[in-house]
């Protein structure tokens, strides 16, 4: 942030102090100055300036690259930092683990949605003389974690048989209609079919 205000590194007018960092920074990798575009900035300006340009920079008294110590003043300004301390950088890591560490919390502090389906079921009979009430029974013991067994009627068909149909909600992830449809097909001396009257997401 240093070069966020100034053009260069000392003053209002390149000087030593601008070739002496300008030289210094010359392994640095480009990744690293694409990562600072105030540092950047100041090196195309520097590139700009051919070589007798650069031996007519004024002087400057001032060390930026540790040389002689300066004297302790009230004005931070005069410190130049292009790459950010370290301790800046341990505050940086140290709040984004707080931030990523408050994100997981609140995430795990939600109610997950649970995918739910209503289900109809048209369970067929063999012949009219088949005990619709057990057919019922038989169906609604059909239990399992994720099934919830609602309303039933008969439904006529044809020749006096009568079909049952029978709701049901699911949870997805645990019920699927291939299961409801094995287990009811078990009670073969009461059911000869079972078909999906309707699928509704909830």
């Amino acid at each position: 942030e240093y070069l966020l205000l100034r053009s260069y590194i000392d003053g209002y007018i390149p000087s030593k102090a601008d070739l002496d960092v300008f030289n210094a920074l010359g392994s640095v990798p480009q990744a690293s100055l694409d990562k600072r575009p105030n540092l950047a900035r100041w090196c195309k300006h520097m590139q700009s300036y051919t070589e007798t340009d650069r031996k007519n920079f004024a002087a400057c008294g001032k060390s930026y690259l540790g040389g002689a110590a300066e004297p302790a003043g009230d004005d931070d300004d005069d410190e130049m930092n292009l790459f950010g301390s370290s301790d800046e950088d341990e505050e940086a890591s140290k709040v984004r683990e707080e931030r990523l560490a408050a994100y997981a919390e609140k995430k795990a502090g939600k109610t997950a949605i649970v995918a739910k389906s209503n289900i109809i079921l048209d369970v067929k009979p063999w012949d009219d003389e088949t005990d619709m009430a057990e057919v019922e029974r038989v169906v609604r013991s059909v239990q399992a974690e994720g099934l919830l067994w609602g309303q039933a009627k008969l439904v006529p068909l044809a020749y006096g048989i009568k079909k049952l149909q029978i709701s049901c909600v699911v949870v997805d992830d645990k019920i699927g209609t291939d299961f409801l449809e094995e287990e009811i097909t078990k009670f073969e001396d009461l059911v000869q079919s079972v078909d999906i009257a309707a699928f509704i997401k909830i």
